[in-house]
């Protein structure tokens, strides 16, 4: 892929990330599984793409006070460990079910949001 193009599925994912806060990896994961990634490459390239769009979207909500700090520390600790034992276990699911699982986690997360009020 043209590195003009991938600046700029970048700067897409990292809007839409910064907008929604669900982290760009529901949106670049899709996309590099759909460009012909296998998932668990997918999933280690999405990371590092997501901790240079995090880090900028951290200091822009962090100017306008968007950030509670100590809660986003305890989140952070936590994501620690879970970042660890899931990047052991996708080593053991097929690039066809993860592709299901995510795809079942994405449609549960659009009917939630659909139907919240």
């Amino acid at each position: 892929m043209h590195p003009a193009m991938m600046i700029a599925l970048g700067t897409l994912t990292g809007v839409a990330a910064s907008f929604t806060g669900l982290g760009g990896g529901f949106i670049m994961v899709p996309l590099l599984i759909f460009l012909g990634f296998a998932a668990q490459k997918a999933v280690g390239t999405s990371f590092m793409a997501i901790l240079i769009i995090s880090t900028s979207a951290l200091f822009a909500h962090g100017k306008l006070n968007h950030v509670d700090y100590r809660l986003g520390i305890f989140l952070g600790i936590g994501g620690i460990l879970g970042a660890q034992i899931g990047a052991r276990l996708v080593e053991y699911v097929s690039t066809a079910t993860f592709n299901k699982i995510f795809a079942i986690i994405l449609v549960a997360l659009a009917a939630r949001m659909f139907f919240q009020k």
